[in-house]
């Protein structure tokens, strides 16, 4: 398979974005700095938030600046286009309506990999525009799986995670953390989903167990894959993956 050249969509945020593109380079199967994917990344910080605008249409509109953005890296010569952020995906169609060129959906992937391992019922940690946009929620149910996402108080401490800690370089409350998943686990989750990139930083940080599945490890992998390289098997177990990309 041909090689092909990768383009992101960054700063959304931008700790994410820079730790999307480590799990690249460790994911991939190299000996050496040539046997890696070659990328373009826009590191556009000043994206507007994307929840924000989800969640009150009045704010600014990211969903015309991702797509201008994902235009111009194909211009560049990007074959493949991604962005590591799960939000962002609300406005998916409208950034892959003006591509020739795939971008790859990380809500969808994510759902297809908890099929493949054979998951029932999965809670959903994620930001409250990507909760009340249904993205995952109705990826899971086209997959044949039952979604779960916390009750008001838990998804208020996912936020101030996400936001006041992680975003903020602030030191991350653990036991915020743990307290929500133990809320999802209750009702009968046998799964997790990192739904928000953020989240991603702190299982990076905090070495989580392979019962919570990280869209970002998952958008690694078939990024790796859509690029024609080969990806790292020690990697997909380190991190409870199963199969490549379909």
């Amino acid at each position: 398979m041909d090689k092909k050249l990768l383009g992101i969509i960054g700063g959304v945020g931008p700790m994410a974005t820079a730790y999307f593109m480590e799990k690249i380079v460790d994911m991939t199967e190299s000996e050496t700095d040539q046997q890696n994917l070659d990328m373009i990344v826009l590191n556009h910080c000043s994206i507007p938030d994307r929840t924000a605008h989800i969640l009150d249409h009045s704010k600014p509109n990211p969903g015309p600046i991702m797509a201008a953005d994902a235009r111009k890296l194909e211009q560049m010569g990007a074959e493949v286009i991604v962005t590591p952020c799960n939000t962002a995906h609300y406005f998916h169609d409208e950034i892959e309506s003006g591509l020739n060129v795939p971008f790859l959906n990380m809500i969808t992937l994510t759902a297809k990999e908890l099929k493949r391992q054979g998951a029932k019922t999965v809670g959903i940690m994620a930001t409250t525009g990507t909760v009340q946009t249904g993205l995952f929620q109705q990826a899971l149910t086209a997959q044949g799986i039952e979604s779960v996402v916390p009750d008001a108080k838990y998804q208020d401490k996912v936020m101030m995670l996400i936001y006041d800690e992680v975003k903020a370089n602030a030191p991350v409350t653990m036991e915020d953390f743990y307290m929500v998943a133990a809320h999802l686990k209750e009702r009968g989750c046998d799964r997790i989903i990192l739904g928000c990139t953020e989240l991603s930083v702190i299982k990076q940080q905090y070495h989580l167990s392979k019962q919570y599945i990280d869209s970002l490890d998952v958008l690694a992998v078939n990024t790796i894959q859509a690029c024609g390289y080969p990806v790292s098997e020690e990697a997909l177990y380190k991190r409870g993956l199963k199969l490549f990309a379909d």
